[in-house]
């Protein structure tokens, strides 16, 4: 079994890593259209189409321009997800997204913490680093 500890994990807005990552999500889901029926002892449905969305949390550095200064409010960015570094044979997750949400966070005697929505635009794709 082979299980990946974070430490390793990386974001790439194409081939530019997005600096001070601190963590990453992405969830995959699909609607459904009910077709039950009055009558019916169980319920049914057909599914619609697959979607996916995500999030990007990071220690927030201004002077990364490719990564964190790029994902800016409505702009498409071709992303990749890492859970193991990006060395040859790792495996990661890509896809075409929107950003849409953008945070930071400042308290006294605390670092500032930047976070970025997406939702995706067409599929998520697995693929292997060449």
């Amino acid at each position: 079994m082979a299980v990946h500890h974070g430490k390793n994990g990386k974001v790439k807005l194409t081939t530019n890593v997005v600096a001070e990552t601190t963590s990453w999500s992405i969830n995959e889901s699909v609607g459904v259209s009910d077709t039950t029926s009055m009558g019916d002892t169980a319920q049914t449905h057909l599914t619609g189409i697959p979607g996916w969305s995500g999030s990007v949390d990071c220690n927030y550095d201004p002077a990364d321009t490719n990564g964190q200064n790029a994902l800016t409010i409505g702009a498409s960015v071709t992303i990749g997800f890492y859970s193991d570094g990006d060395g040859s044979g790792k495996q990661y997750f890509s896809g075409t997204a929107s950003v849409t949400g953008l945070g930071r966070q400042g308290a006294m005697g605390e670092k500032v913490t930047a976070s970025f929505s997406f939702t995706g635009n067409g599929a998520l794709t697995s693929a292997t680093v060449a």
